[in-house]
């Protein structure tokens, strides 16, 4: 156990989705696993272990930020010995070419977070581990599902006021996890990558409402769980 998990080793899979919320843990191992149990429950951050067609896998929130993502998946990667993290959740569009309920599969994270300069990273930007997102992509080509891929913003300021800096690396979305996420798994040598969905958009004012955005997830879900089975 860790300050933070309260899982015994054994209890986590090699393999972690990783929502946000920790309801949409909740949801995940509900409907989609079978045999599942609650594994972590420390501070609400609920996780669970169980088996998507006959592959086991562990489901657990991440809350919201760089700071939450990077304690709770520092601890998996380097504390538990997983060695995959795929993070699902949702953006806000940058361009009009994003519509509500895309989905986007992230190659480079940009930030301005002190994360990465912290862990002895310097750069102001870092890739999601390229042979993992080639197995996504792989599953996105099998199943002729429709996904942009793209630059994204990793923000720790939620209500921003000026973001056209980003528009400058190409970012087409902004969120708030998947920089710590990415360090992570670079400095611990582990491999992870981030699926989104587009929940709203800063160019036109659209946003998707709270049950829009439940079941907007599924095809996002089904994605990242279909992708670990390649695992």
């Amino acid at each position: 156990m860790t300050v933070h998990i309260g899982a015994l080793k054994e209890d986590i899979s090699k393999v972690v989705i990783m929502p946000g919320d920790p309801n949409r843990a909740k949801f995940i191992a509900e409907k989609f696993l079978t045999d599942y149990k609650l594994i972590n429950n420390v501070r609400g951050m609920l996780g669970y272990t169980g088996y998507y067609k006959g592959k086991r896998i562990t489901v657990m929130a991440s809350g919201m930020g760089n700071a939450s993502m990077g304690i709770y998946s520092y601890e998996l990667f380097n504390d538990y010995n997983v060695d995959y993290i795929i993070r699902i959740g949702t953006c806000g569009a940058y361009t009009t070419d994003l519509k509500l309920f895309d989905l986007v599969l992230v190659d480079k994270s940009y930030s301005n977070t002190a994360y990465g300069i912290n862990l002895g990273y310097n750069e102001n930007n870092i890739s999601a581990s390229l042979n993992l997102n080639k197995v996504i992509e792989e599953t996105i080509n099998n199943n002729g599902i429709n996904v942009v891929r793209g630059n994204i913003h990793c923000t720790d300021t939620f209500y921003n006021k000026d973001y056209s800096e980003y528009l400058n690396y190409g970012c087409i979305a902004v969120e708030m996890e998947s920089f710590a996420l990415f360090t992570n798994a670079k400095v611990l040598n582990k491999n992870a990558a981030c699926i989104l969905t587009v929940s709203d958009s800063l160019i036109t004012g659209e946003k998707l409402t709270s049950e829009e955005r439940e079941k907007s997830t599924i095809k996002m879900i089904d994605l990242a769980l279909n992708s670990v089975l390649k695992l």
